[in-house]
């Protein structure tokens, strides 16, 4: 799930933090890659007459297809991706996991149901719905990426964290995931869309954590108490409290538990019972990851397995020899050439004065203000437009 409404808050508040742009504008750049979540949309997304793509065997190839498609993509594009896959899930996210499975079952059986009676929209539907990765799918992507000569790394527990601290390191230049907390867990850029179809015609976004904190005018500390007062993996989410009041209880009363406490005097709020804020925001400022120095975090991008991705792909996945072979030729030659070096390589950032952060600030209030107002004039309009009397013909 990632951080609830978090998209639409920064989209709303400090709308200068997020860029947007072509994949060729991540040129020269590394990138750690969330693995286990771009799985996830592959299995979703790569299909075919709404079914998910299959070997004459039976075994599902839509994650192998869109792994083996996209990492080239990215590659010609210049960029060299890292992957990290997720270990083992932390002890307080066992219940949000749990209402997955749930979910889960409840759409299979909703599936099945829609075999008899349903469309052919709500057959795909519910089938997108009972999508999961499992070990065998992550087994056979990590033995794809070493026959590409792609590496990737297994972290202790959540992959984004991991890829947090190879990005705070400057072992990559961004985290790439489409789940929000990659922010929380304090990566200083997060790339989303990175792994999307090309099909898809939509541009990457480029998040900076820095930028993000100026604009709600928060440290660290309170962006991730905003973060699990929004609605996150961690802990259940407080009824009645969107992100208009997140936002405002956390600029107000500056920590959770000063809203706590706050909450326990006027009762405004019905809080969970046992609410294990307090673990959640461990979690996220010391989670189980490995150290950037680690050996593990020593990677290198070598030449493909040519023959290896020969035997894999086309013998047992049944792909078209010419296109795989084709795909290890430009591999061989995008990996092994050098990369040119981007231009802010060559200059020192330099930080922004006081005045720059409070002109950026009122920028931005001022950007929220007029589409707020131009939200509540369109309503009106629409209101207005509806409550006139239609003329009979």
């Amino acid at each position: 799930m990632g951080i609830k409404n978090l998209a639409q808050v920064l989209k709303e508040h400090c709308p200068d933090a997020i860029k947007e742009g072509e994949i060729k504008n991540q040129f020269g750049r590394k990138v750690a890659i969330d693995a286990s979540m771009s799985l996830y949309s592959f299995l979703v997304a790569v299909r075919s007459g709404g079914e998910q793509l299959m070997s004459e065997n039976g075994e599902t190839t839509s994650h192998i297809m869109g792994l083996f498609y996209r990492t080239l993509r990215i590659i010609d594009n210049g960029i060299k991706p890292l992957y990290v896959f997720d270990g083992q899930p932390p002890k307080l996210k066992s219940g949000e996991l749990a209402k997955r499975f749930q979910r889960k079952s409840e759409a299979q059986e909703a599936q099945e149901e829609a075999k008899e009676t349903g469309t052919a929209d709500d057959v795909e539907k519910f089938s997108r719905r009972t999508v999961r990765v499992t070990r065998e799918h992550n087994a056979e992507a990590q033995r794809l990426l070493k026959l590409m000569g792609v590496p990737y790394i297994i972290a202790p527990t959540e992959a984004e964290a991991q890829c947090a601290v190879l990005a705070r390191a400057g072992k990559v230049f961004a985290a790439a995931s489409e789940d929000m907390d990659t922010l929380t867990f304090n990566s200083p850029v997060l790339l989303r869309k990175l792994t999307f179809s090309e099909q898809r015609k939509e541009p990457i976004q480029e998040i900076h954590l820095d930028a993000v904190l100026e604009g709600l005018d928060m440290d660290l500390n309170q962006f991730i108490d905003l973060c699990i007062l929004l609605g996150c993996d961690y802990v259940d989410p407080v009824k009645g409290i969107g992100p208009k009041v997140a936002l405002n209880l956390i600029r107000e009363h500056k920590t959770l538990e000063a809203v706590v406490e706050y909450n326990e005097k006027n009762k405004k709020y019905t809080f969970p019972e046992d609410w294990p804020y307090k673990d959640a925001r461990l979690l996220f400022l010391e989670p189980d990851v490995r150290s950037a120095d680690e050996p593990e975090c020593d990677f290198k991008w070598e030449a493909p397995d040519v023959d290896g991705l020969v035997k894999f792909l086309v013998e047992e996945k049944g792909f078209n020899e010419d296109r795989v072979r084709n795909a290890a030729s430009r591999l061989n030659k995008n990996l092994k050439s050098g990369q040119q070096s981007r231009i802010e390589g060559f200059f020192k950032m330099q930080p922004k004065t006081e005045e720059e952060k409070t002109s950026l600030k009122r920028k931005n209030e001022e950007k929220f203000a007029a589409n707020k107002k131009a939200k509540k004039e369109a309503e009106k309009a629409k209101k207005e437009a509806k409550s006139k009397p239609k003329m009979n013909s």
